[in-house]
């Protein structure tokens, strides 16, 4: 799974639900032909981007490249079963990456339009955000 070697904090505050404004850093396709794009706000956690790299390499059959574009790098943390109210924070259990419209999360290349369109679709079913199919 990704997660950060090193981190200032173990633990984050979970930060305000900006459902506003576009991303503004991330938003080309930099390094591929072809990318997916996010349309809406989320937490993408690290096995559901690791969910979509499989699906993605499972249908390149070793030809092409894939990119990905998001990191998560925000640790969430869960307090355990039947724990009362108090007794500070929970531990770190999982970490996410914080998605805003218009990010690019995955880019592929070395393959031709259909086979990356239907690639790239496949994927979009593993995220729990609405995506985009979109060209260089």
């Amino acid at each position: 799974m990704l997660m950060p070697k090193k981190t200032k904090h173990r633990k984050q505050q979970k930060g305000k639900s900006r459902n506003k404004g576009q991303a503004s850093k991330g938003i080309n396709v930099s390094f591929g032909e072809y990318g997916l794009k996010s349309l809406e706000h989320c937490w993408i956690t690290a096995r559901q981007i690791e969910s979509v790299r499989r699906t993605i390499t499972k249908n390149f059959k070793k030809k092409g490249k894939v990119w990905i574009r998001i990191f998560p790098d925000k640790s969430v943390t869960v307090k355990g079963a039947e724990t009362p109210m108090g007794k500070g924070k929970g531990a770190v259990d999982h970490y996410v990456a914080v998605i805003k419209p218009g990010m690019i999360l995955f880019e592929v290349a070395g393959i031709d339009e259909e086979t990356a369109k239907k690639t790239l679709k496949a994927a979009s079913y593993k995220l729990p955000v609405k995506t985009k199919f979109i060209i260089k």
